[in-house]
């Protein structure tokens, strides 16, 4: 697995940008001047414009390649001809480090200093050479700011009475950072059949008696359900639990990869092939199709008896989705916290102080205890 950054420059100082989600453009710190990402694209294209040529002839290549299969013929497999090449001369611009702890290789654009893990906090680094992988197809820009990940960390922490203090204070708060998480996305259609069977009660008074009818339905459904972007998440390192929790993205807002959208946040690259992926990607698929018929059954309880499901397996593509992570060891665990760096929803797996719940215990028990002592003298008096 690997994490990187890249750092665009600002052409009036040549101070480091970043992307600002709320504007939707680059900004400089330093001599605050903005600028659009077709602003910033167009800046370094022409700075690097052979470079590019060369991966633009590239990226054609394999998209015309792609065009060439029908996206309505079955497929046994998901089709990985669509995605995009290497990552060409921008690898020349890139920096690796080694994470002694955990792994994970982070890799960074030539500007940027080794830096902490964002998987495991770990602060040793070792330089590496780096290797080249797939290059992106989408992105889902950042939208949640750091200052407003940091608050709703806070909030979120200030509700744990008995969290430890390593957890709360303010320069770990800080250290959170805006990681892009690898996933494969797969586009393909569905074809069920369903049998079920249902039964629908009903009463009336027919003299002095009341006559219960139950009448029973065999039912058959079959229909096709085609599929755009189904996520699979491509990270080892991320649980899956962790990034169940807090999708969905809204696919709608992917745009075209670009660097640019890397300014001043790390990407993890994937470690988690098509291959490995395309169990959880059709049993999402099945799932899914399999829910959409099973709800055109207006029985309530009606049970399946058996059902045939087809996939006609599509295109995979390669995207990267925003997320804000910030990873905490304590007593020699490891706890994360993520949140969903579009829409802010959050999870994360937090310990308890058992001094603090002791504190708390005989504090409040205390107070319990002279309430108590109190009422029972007043009844006494009384």
């Amino acid at each position: 697995m690997a994490v990187q950054t890249i750092k665009y420059q600002c052409p009036a100082c040549t101070a480091p940008l970043r992307f600002d989600g709320t504007s939707g453009k680059l900004v400089c710190d330093y001599c605050e001047s903005s600028y659009s990402v077709e602003e910033v694209e167009a800046f370094y294209r022409e700075k690097t414009k052979r470079a590019e040529e060369a991966s633009a002839k590239e990226e054609k290549k394999e998209h015309e390649k792609g065009k060439k299969r029908s996206s309505n013929s079955a497929q046994d497999e998901w089709n990985e001809e669509s995605l995009s090449g290497d990552w060409g001369k921008d690898s020349e611009k890139l920096k690796v480090y080694n994470c002694t702890s955990c792994g994970a290789e982070l890799i960074c654009d030539d500007t940027t200093a080794a830096t902490t893990c964002p998987y495991c906090g770990n602060p040793t680094v070792i330089p590496g050479q780096f290797a080249g992988a797939l290059k992106p197809d989408y992105v889902i820009p950042f939208k949640i700011e750091k200052k407003q990940a940091v608050n709703a960390l806070k909030m979120h922490y200030g509700k744990k009475k008995l969290l430890p203090k390593a957890f709360k204070d303010e320069n770990h708060i800080q250290e959170i950072k805006g990681v892009y998480v690898p996933f494969w996305l797969f586009d393909g259609k569905a074809q069920v059949e369903m049998n079920a069977a249902a039964m629908r009660s009903h009463q009336f008074k027919e003299g002095k008696y009341m006559v219960t009818v139950t009448e029973h339905y065999d039912l058959y459904r079959k229909g096709q359900v085609s599929f755009e972007k189904i996520p699979v998440d491509a990270s080892s390192r991320m649980p899956d639990d962790f990034m169940d929790s807090i999708e969905p993205f809204d696919y709608a807002e992917l745009k075209e990869f670009s660097m640019v959208y890397f300014a001043g946040f790390f990407a993890d690259k994937y470690d988690v092939s098509v291959a490995d992926s395309k169990s959880r990607a059709d049993l999402r698929t099945e799932n899914t199709a399999v829910e959409a018929v099973q709800n055109t059954l207006k029985y309530p309880g009606a049970v399946i008896r058996n059902r045939q499901v087809h996939l006609q397996r599509g295109d995979v593509h390669y995207a990267l989705l925003p997320v804000w992570m910030l990873t905490t060891n304590w007593n020699g665990k490891r706890y994360l916290f993520a949140m969903n760096g579009q829409t802010g929803k959050l999870v994360g797996d937090l310990p308890m102080d058992k001094g603090l719940y002791w504190k708390y215990f005989f504090i409040y028990g205390g107070m319990i205890g002279a309430l108590l002592y109190v009422v029972l003298l007043l009844i006494l008096l009384l």
